[in-house]
Order: structure tokens, then sequence, then C-alpha cells
């Protein structure tokens, strides 16, 4: 009889196997639970954002912990087979805390550039935006940032879009914000505007019809992802597994379309 368990113990082996296999679970989660991924906690995927974001995370009339960065997190948690844990930091603090191991990720519309790469991880980006000028429905005189030649542009002074309207010889009025630039425009006090691309998807979005369109776009887009701290490579290569499967399954546009109305994910 004892010599039986072997054969008994394999088979169970087998069994084990099989049903995870069956299991449906993404190939993500293998290592889920383990301690190769380097998690704060174990079983969670404890992540950092604002709250204060909107729509990227933010609390919707509930009081419930929404946006489009925080779908994108618990998508990928799900992929992952981790339990997320939403750490709300303010901006300023947020990186002091991923130094100091408080939180695994942060997501919250982190652009990816040099400086940032120099010190932390990135994941694959899961949004993508270009500069955008938009104008009046009605106005065919703007196709190109060479037709801002001479216009008006309303921008906020101490922003990048203040250079770029200087630099394509835009004469500038100055406002403090996205609202008042659109409020100037839509009195026609202004022929343009300059801003992210994903500031007018939202207010389009939010505002629809708005009088409003795109008349032209730059051709460098800013990417932005989760950013992990340099210690954290399977971390960061099992969360690009996740968003390619997120990405191939359409979670990742489907989530960008109820939030914007367009694929903002590639």
């Amino acid at each position: 009889m004892p010599r039986r368990l072997p054969a008994i113990a394999a088979a169970l082996g087998a069994l084990a196997l099989a049903l995870t296999a069956c299991s449906g679970t993404s190939t993500s989660a293998s290592s889920a639970q383990g301690d190769d991924l380097g998690l704060v906690s174990a079983g969670n995927l404890t992540v950092a954002t604002e709250g204060t974001y909107r729509p990227f995370s933010f609390h919707d009339e509930s009081g419930t912990l929404t946006g489009f960065d925080v779908e994108i997190a618990q998508a990928v948690g799900e992929k992952l087979g981790l339990k997320v844990r939403f750490q709300e930091t303010q901006w300023d603090a947020i990186f002091a805390g991923l130094d100091a191991g408080r939180f695994d990720v942060i997501a919250n519309q982190v652009s990816i550039n040099p400086e940032r790469q120099a010190k932390y991880l990135f994941s694959s980006p899961y949004t993508v935006s270009r500069g955008v000028i938009v104008t009046a429905d009605s106005d065919s005189s703007i196709s190109s940032f060479a037709d801002l030649s001479g216009k008006t542009t309303a921008q906020s002074l101490t922003s990048n879009w203040y250079e770029l309207a200087t630099q394509s010889g835009a004469q500038v009025e100055a406002v403090e914000g996205w609202a008042q630039a659109v409020a100037l425009l839509k009195q026609g006090r202004v022929d343009a505007t300059i801003n992210d691309q994903l500031t007018y998807l939202d207010y389009e979005k939010t505002n629809s019809p708005t009088g409003l369109k795109i008349a032209a776009q730059t051709d460098d887009t800013s990417d932005s992802a989760f950013a992990t701290t340099k210690d954290k490579q399977a971390l960061t290569d099992a969360i690009d597994k996740a968003l390619d499967e997120l990405r191939t399954d359409g979670t990742l546009a489907e989530i960008s379309q109820k939030y914007f109305g367009a694929d903002v994910t590639k």
C-alpha cells in the first residue's frame, strides 16, 4: 500500500494542474501571490492616485473613487489576480511615497520623460495624447500650427501650450486655464486655444455639443504609464503583460470610450 503513495501524489498533482489550466485565470496571475513581484502587501496591488483629478481619479456623487486611471488599475489588478488597494495621495508627495515603499505603483497620468525614466521604471503606456488646436466648428481658416500666425489664442502663460502658440506666431490672450479659454473662444474673442487632447475630449464628452472642434494636432505624443521603483522589474513586466491582454481583449478601448468618447490608449 505505501508504495502506491507516489503514484497517488502524482495523480493529484496532475489534477491540480488541470484545474488551474481550466480556471480561466489570466496567465499573468501565475505569480500574483508570490514574493517575486515585491509587493508592499501580499496579494494586493497598492496603487497611489490623487482622487481629485477628474476624469482620471476622482470621487463620484456617491463618494466612490473612480476614473479612467482607477478603472485601468482595477482591470490590471484583476488580470494579475490581485486585490487593488488605492492610497489617495497629493501629487506633490506621490513620488516620495513611492520611494518610501508606501505603495507599489502610481496610477495618476504620470507622463514618461527622460528625467523620470532615470529614476523610475515605467510600464508600457496606457494613455497616448497630443497637443491640439481647438477652434469653433465654423472656422475653416486654421488647419495647421502654421495657420496660427497672426491669429489670437487663449493660453495660460505658465503652460507649455503658451510656448507652442508663440512659436507658431500667435498673439496670446492670457487666461487662467481651460474653462476661461473656452469661454473666450465661444464668445469669438480669440481664434483658438491649444491644449492637451484629453482635456478637449473630456470637455466634449461632458458638454456635447460644444460647437468646437480639433483643427490640428501635434506629431509628438505625451505617453502616460504606471510608475514603479527600479527594484520592481518583475512587477513592471507583469503589468505590461496584463496591459497587453487588456488591449487585445478590448478592455482598454472600452474604458477609454467611457471617459473620452475615443480610444486614447494607443
